[in-house]
C-alpha cells in the first residue's frame, strides 16, 4: 500500500487534536492593545524558560529575526553570521531593507562558527569600515543538516562580544532540537543572548508563530517595530494557544524524530545511489545524490513520498511529529528498491 510522507520541512504539520481544544477555548483580547491575556502568557512563559525578561509574539520567525536586528543595530553597521545562515539567505534580503546593516560572512563548519574565526572579522573604528555591532547564530543550522551549537561553544563566541561591545542574537528556529539532542537547560541561554528568536511552527507542530526574547526594554521597542512592520495582531490568542500547547506537550516528543532521522541516516548510507550522508544530529537529513537530485524527488513523488532538494545533487529530508513509524518503515523500502 502508497502511503504519503511529507519531509519537505517540518513547517507542514497539522494541529494535534489537543492543540485544537486549546485553541478553541482560548481566552483572547486585542493584543495590540496588549489585552489578550492567552498571548501574554506565551510571552511569559517562553520568556521564563529561557532566562529572559519578555517577549514579544509574531508571524513568523523571519520576523522575529528582522525585528532583533534593527533593534541591535543602526544604520551602516556590520552583522557576522555565517555564510549559510538563515538570517542572509532565507529572509529576502531584509537585514538590508528594514536595516540599511551590511554583512560578513564566515565559513564555518556545518554552519558553526566560533570567536576565534569571529574576532578577526570585527572591523577596527574607520570611516572606511562599517561599524561591526552583532553577531547572528543559528541553532540548529538548517544548512548544516541541524548540526548544533553546544553552550560550551557559545559560551566564548558571547565573552568576545561582551569584551568588544557586540550583541550576541540567536536564530533559534529549531532550538528545541538543539537542546535535545545536547542536553543543555533552556534557561542558561539567557546569560549568553541578547535575544533570542524560538520558532513554534517547526519542530514543535504549532500552525503559525514564533517569540522574540530579550530584555524589556528591547522588546518594548521590538513592539513598535513589529506595529510598522505590519506584525499587530488582534486576538491572537488563538494562535498563541497553540504555542503554549507546543511548549508543554511537544518538546519531549522531539526524541522520536531524531530517532526517525538517524534511521535514514542510516540506511541512506547504504544505498549505491547516495554518495554521501551529511551526520544527522537532529531531525534533518542531508544526502547527495549520484544523478540529479530532481530525478530521485520525481522518483520519490511517484511513491507518495515528498522532498526538497537544497543543492543539484543534495536532498533533505526533515522529520516531524507528522511523520509516523510506519510511514518511515514505508519510506526505507521504497529507498532500497530504487
Amino acid at each position: 500500500m502508497q502511503l504519503t510522507v511529507d519531509l519537505r520541512s517540518d513547517t507542514v504539520t497539522k494541529p494535534t487534536p489537543g492543540m485544537l481544544e486549546a485553541m478553541w477555548s482560548a481566552k483572547v483580547g486585542d493584543d495590540v492593545l496588549g489585552e489578550d491575556e492567552t498571548v501574554n502568557e506565551l510571552e511569559q512563559k517562553a520568556a521564563a524558560i529561557f532566562g529572559m525578561e519578555a517577549g514579544l509574539f509574531c508571524p513568523s520567525g523571519t520576523m522575529t529575526n528582522q525585528i532583533a536586528i534593527k533593534c541591535f543595530t543602526q544604520p551602516l553597521d556590520e552583522l557576522i553570521a555565517d555564510q549559510t545562515a538563515h538570517v542572509y539567505r532565507y529572509e529576502g534580503g531584509g537585514i538590508a531593507f528594514n536595516s540599511a546593516v551590511s554583512t560578513r560572512l564566515l565559513e564555518g563548519y556545518r554552519g558553526i562558527i566560533t570567536a576565534e574565526m569571529i574576532e578577526p572579522e570585527i572591523n577596527a573604528e574607520n570611516i572606511h569600515y562599517p561599524h561591526t555591532s552583532l553577531v547572528v547564530l543559528e541553532n540548529t543550522v538548517n544548512k548544516g543538516g541541524g548540526s548544533c551549537y553546544t553552550l560550551r561553544d557559545i559560551e566564548p563566541i558571547a565573552a568576545l562580544c561582551k569584551k568588544r561591545g557586540l550583541k550576541l542574537h540567536l536564530d533559534g528556529a529549531r532550538i528545541f532540537n538543539a537542546l535535545t539532542y545536547t542536553g543543555d537547560k533552556a534557561v542558561d541561554y539567557g546569560k549568553y543572548f541578547n535575544g533570542i528568536s524560538v520558532c513554534l511552527s517547526k519542530g514543535l507542530g504549532a500552525p503559525v508563530g514564533s517569540i522574540l526574547l530579550a530584555d524589556a526594554e528591547t522588546i518594548k521597542y521590538a513592539r513598535r517595530i513589529r506595529k510598522v512592520m505590519g506584525g499587530g495582531w488582534r486576538q491572537a490568542g488563538f494562535l498563541a494557544a497553540a504555542g503554549i500547547y507546543a511548549l508543554d506537550h511537544h518538546v519531549e516528543r522531539l526524541k522520536i524524530d531524531h530517532a526517525h532521522a538517524r534511521i535514514l541516516g542510516e540506511e541512506l548510507g547504504k544505498l549505491p545511489w547516495v554518495s554521501n550522508v551529511m551526520s544527522v544530529e537532529t531531525n534533518i537529513v542531508l544526502f547527495d545524490t549520484v544523478e540529479p537530485a530532481s530525478a530521485v524527488l520525481n522518483k520519490l513523488a511517484a511513491h507518495g513520498i515528498k522532498a526538497g532538494d537544497t543543492a543539484k545533487h543534495r536532498i533533505r529530508f526533515v522529520t516531524h511529529l507528522d511523520v509516523h513509524a510506519e510511514q518511515i518503515e514505508y519510506l526505507v523500502k521504497v529507498l532500497k528498491e530504487m
